[in-house]
């Protein structure tokens, strides 16, 4: 290394990633969020993503980024695709793209980020039904981020992961339709813990 030494920087994040979530380990919070998901239309998994995102993660990003206007409209579009006043191919490149362009100018704010990330996701799942789950995932980063920082213990962040999960959870089985007859065709990796 050309003489230099590498010094530790105690300063610097722990965590590097942009979300948090189970690191492609099975957990039974996942499963069983995915075989509910199984369970429900396509409409009411976007509906259930929109009114997550609006409600519990729309908060941290504006009082992070007051005045960012475009993941606020993002979901405004995504709402009006959804109840079919507006064409989805109209409106793509916003429901896809914009909350991304917003959260790529957001690196020195990782819990804006995530957060602008999650209604990105919540959004472009009108487009793309897996999104649906995906959120979650930037969902945990960004309340965790917002409420602990980048420095806190695995444990704490591994805690707020559980919490957003069995709070996204809930979530929709408040909405859920019991014997939905028409359940959504779901493509993913499968949760294998069982």
């Amino acid at each position: 290394m050309n003489g230099s030494i590498h010094v530790k920087d105690d300063t610097m994040p722990k965590i590097k990633r942009k979300t948090l979530g189970y690191s492609g380990k099975a957990s039974t919070l996942i499963c069983e969020l995915q075989d509910l998901m199984e369970t429900q239309s396509e409409a009411t998994l976007r509906k259930w993503c929109l009114d997550f995102a609006e409600h519990k993660i729309l908060e941290i990003f504006e009082k992070r980024c007051p005045g960012e206007n475009r993941p606020r409209n993002a979901l405004q579009m995504a709402r009006n695709c959804l109840n079919g006043s507006t064409d989805l191919f109209e409106v793509k490149d916003v429901l896809m793209k914009d909350c991304d362009v917003a959260a790529r100018e957001l690196n020195s704010d990782p819990a804006a980020q995530a957060a602008a990330r999650a209604i990105g996701q919540a959004t472009s799942s009108i487009h793309i039904l897996n999104h649906t789950l995906e959120m979650f995932f930037y969902t945990a980063a960004a309340i965790a981020f917002d409420r602990v920082g980048l420095n806190a213990e695995k444990d704490v962040y591994d805690n707020i992961t559980d919490e957003v999960c069995a709070d996204y959870t809930a979530d929709l089985q408040a909405i859920a339709i019991v014997n939905e007859p028409n359940p959504a065709k779901i493509v993913w990796k499968k949760c294998q813990q069982r």
